[in-house]
């Protein structure tokens, strides 16, 4: 029963093949049109990677000559579009008889069950019912069908129909009524009636958008050295030290050896800085008077826009900046002026635009441009995706009593951000958007994730308690294992590791092609260095690395997050997997068995020769003697044929190459292998917020597994060290022994042919069970009696 359970949980998480209906298909028979203008050949759209969904499109543009309430003199307008059940509002203006609204309603065409548009203009009263000033009806079947490339269609005046039996003029109102598709340049900022019930500032949430990460640099500051830096103890020379700090950024370099008004550091400092900068350049020069105690000696405050950019590796040009004395009080401000030498501070600062800036681990990049503009290559391809749908989505929060979701989609590729617009209480979504971006290096990763809206301005309450975007799942498509201009589609499953395991939360559909439009360039880029040659000529160490990435994530959820819609911290930090380099057993467990299964081809390769020295199966080991004979002959023959095998075993693996691309693999992950407990320790904050008694359990348990690993360690040590042992002497007579038995094997292999000995060895090695012993060898003995320095170890 367990292993149909497990089986099926196996077949849940696997990725499915889909054949949805994409590309344009029009209503009434033909491909475009029917009842509108349009019957033309298909145009060709960039919204062939979705399937088509209908609006019915009401943009309300003005109104004027509208009458004034007799009671108030005043006329307050507003505009009401009515469609069936479905109603939608512009805002009112006050004391307006000729008011502009230029606002659009989108009605799904499939929920309309009304054969008439009405739009209403209504006076709005502050008591008692609104007054009714007039409206205009459209017959659906009237209605024109308009599809990009063609020009939106021209708003036209139409007059207001009064109440029956009244014959006063009620003023016109400019109307455009059209059936289109998402594909619509006015989809994304139309009023839709799917989120008729959004109010206030969730109406900007639920919309589809686009981000522009902003434009990273490195700061590189290298702090040389100042001059007649002195302390409040002039009696004292001071040790000093620079900080600098750029934003919340705060970087010291080492305090100067010797204590002298004139130290030396020629440190690198490097920042993240992003524009347009609205961070100043902040350092000081410090005395370090005590353990506790740091004293300010002077200060320098610059704008970044002023210091060079470097686009290469040639050298900046140093200046010395004048320190500003720090510690002076308000009455004693004059006293600068009295100053007959000044502080100052040697620099070298620049802004590199020949790096790309990294918010996002290597592993899975998306983006490989450097900063500077100018440096950057032809696209090498287009990758477009069409966001389809999600399927059996889990309930994330509870809205009136019931539980529900309220969807969407964010994908990231390069800088571009795309956001899709929320559907409304949707277990089973259809968002039917596609977006495009270019490509200039294949070997990258796009990374898609869907999310709970929690900002929609109602009395939800999340499952987790928090005013957070809930996170549904995430998926990610490296594009090298694309086909070019082959159309995937496939349900990926949306997978969630939380506290209590491994939970499926639903499917998303997408549709993804990459479009090549340079074979010989892209060919080219594989042999080219992943990231720019800045990276290689001054490369930065791993600890820095690991620091300016986790600031440039910052960086990025904080500008993304200031955006309207905001794209908000949480979402931005699980696209980017800020928490990846986090400590977690469940991934040291994975990635030693990713380790173990690198290396079972060479284990199975090992166990496979010695059944072949054991003579398990005689035919074989005959077979491997000829070839191994007439390797020894023609040893001119040897790389030929290993290539051969490479070539051959290509060719054979081609009939089982993936057909799809891969998709987050439960197994590989040791996701459901993971006890509880490591699970609670993997989404632990950090500083831990648990117990005592459970950090001391965990705290144990690391020290035994970072035991084994310090075995393991010591044991490679060892046995490097012994090979080091051979010649130093350390051992005299095993020294001695391996130097005489060197000089012995130096004259044998001087008058012997190779070819003889490396037969003669084979053989030996070959040889026959009969002629073998169960005992080591004595080369084996002799190496494990050589000496080590674990024996010197306290």
């Amino acid at each position: 029963m367990a292993a149909k359970d497990g089986a099926k949980s196996q077949e849940e998480y696997k990725l499915k093949d889909m054949k949805p209906d994409l590309g344009e298909k029009w209503p009434h028979g033909g491909q475009r049109g029917g009842s509108g203008w349009i019957s033309s050949e298909r145009v060709a759209s960039t919204y062939d990677l979705v399937e088509q969904m209908f609006y019915l499109y009401v943009r309300v543009v003005k109104a004027k000559d509208l009458p004034p309430n007799p009671v108030t003199s005043n006329c307050d307008p507003y505009v009401e579009v009515k469609i069936g059940n479905y109603k939608g509002k512009t805002k009112h203006f006050e004391k307006r008889t000729n008011p502009e609204w230029n606002q659009v309603f989108a009605f799904s065409k499939d929920k309309i069950q009304s054969s008439t548009v009405e739009v209403f203009v209504r006076d709005k009263e502050m008591v008692g019912r609104d007054d009714y000033i007039g409206k205009v009806v459209f017959d659906m079947h009237e209605i024109p069908t308009r599809v990009p490339p063609d020009s939106p269609l021209a708003p036209q005046w139409y007059r207001l129909e009064a109440r029956r039996g009244e014959a006063k003029k009620r003023g016109e109102v400019m109307v455009a009524v059209w059936l289109g598709t998402q594909a619509d340049e006015a989809f994304p900022d139309a009023w839709h009636s799917d989120a008729s019930s959004v109010q206030g500032e969730g109406v900007q949430s639920v919309r589809s958008k686009v981000y522009v990460s902003p434009k990273l640099w490195y700061l590189r500051v290298n702090v040389i050295e100042a001059q007649d830096v002195e302390p409040s103890d002039r009696s004292q020379p001071p040790q000093a030290f620079v900080k600098v700090q750029v934003g919340n950024q705060i970087l010291k370099t080492k305090l100067c050896p010797n204590k002298t008004t004139n130290p030396m550091w020629n440190e690198d400092l490097v920042f993240v800085a992003a524009e347009p900068f609205e961070e100043q350049f902040f350092l000081t020069v410090e005395n370090k008077v005590s353990s506790a105690k740091d004293e300010v000696m002077g200060r320098l405050i610059s704008p970044l826009n002023v210091f060079e950019k470097r686009l290469d590796h040639r050298a900046v040009h140093s200046k010395w900046y004048n320190l500003e004395k720090f510690g002076f009080g308000a009455l004693e401000g004059d006293k600068r002026h009295e100053l007959k030498f000044s502080s100052r501070i040697h620099l070298r600062v620049c802004l590199e635009g020949g790096y790309h800036v990294m918010d996002e681990s290597t592993l899975y990049i998306s983006d490989v441009k450097p900063t500077a503009r100018q440096l950057w290559k032809q696209p090498i391809g287009i990758l477009e995706v069409g966001i389809l749908s999600a399927q059996g989505l889990s309930p994330m929060k509870t809205k009136d009593g019931k539980a529900t979701t309220d969807p969407y989609c964010v994908a990231k590729y390069g800088q571009k951000w795309v956001r899709t617009r929320t559907i409304i209480e949707s277990f089973n979504p259809k968002w039917n958007e596609q977006y495009m971006w270019e490509v200039h290096d294949p070997c990258t990763v796009i990374t898609l994730g869907v999310f709970d809206n929690c900002h929609l301005g109602g009395n939800e309450k999340s499952n987790s308690g928090s005013k957070v975007d809930a996170r549904i799942g995430k998926v990610r498509i490296r594009l090298s294992t694309l086909e070019a201009d082959r159309i995937y589609t496939h349900s990926y499953p949306l997978l969630v590791l939380q506290t209590k395991g491994l939970k499926k939360m639903g499917e998303v559909q997408l549709a993804v092609r990459f479009t090549c439009l340079s074979l010989a360039h892209m060919i080219y880029l594989y042999g080219h260095p992943l990231l720019p040659k800045m990276h290689y000529l001054h490369p930065f160490t791993v600890n820095q690395l690991d620091s300016l990435r986790y600031q440039a994530m910052s960086i990025v959820s904080a500008r993304l997050s200031r955006a309207e819609p905001p794209l908000r911290k949480e979402i931005v930090e699980y696209m980017l997997d800020v928490d990846s380099h986090m400590w977690s057993m469940r991934r040291s467990k994975a990635n030693f068995f990713r380790i173990v299964s690198v290396f079972s081809g060479l284990i199975a390769m090992s166990k496979w020769l010695r059944d072949v020295c054991y003579w398990k199966n005689p035919l074989t080991t005959i077979l491997f003697h000829i070839l191994f004979f007439i390797l020894i002959c023609y040893p001119e023959l040897i790389l030929p044929t290993t290539f051969l095998y490479m070539f051959l075993i290509g060719l054979w693996n081609f009939r089982f190459r993936p057909r799809h691309p891969a998709h987050m693999d439960t197994k590989i992950s040791w996701a459901e292998a993971a006890s509880p407990d490591e699970l609670d320790e993997e989404f632990d904050t950090f500083p831990t917020s648990k117990g005592q008694d459970v950090v001391k359990m965990r705290y144990d348990r690391l020290r035994s597994v970072a035991g084994r690993i310090q075995m393991v360690v010591g044991d490679i040590a060892t046995q490097g060290e012994r090979f080091q042992a051979l010649l130093s002497w350390r051992d005299p007579r095993a020294t001695c022994l391996f130097v005489i038995l060197c000089l012995v094997a130096a004259m044998i292999l001087y008058v012997t042919p190779f070819k003889i000995v490396a037969l003669a060895a084979g053989m030996f090695w070959m040889r026959h069970p009969k002629f073998r012993s169960k005992m080591p060898s004595a080369p084996s003995n002799f190496f494990r009696k050589l000496p080590s320095k674990a024996d010197i170890m306290l």
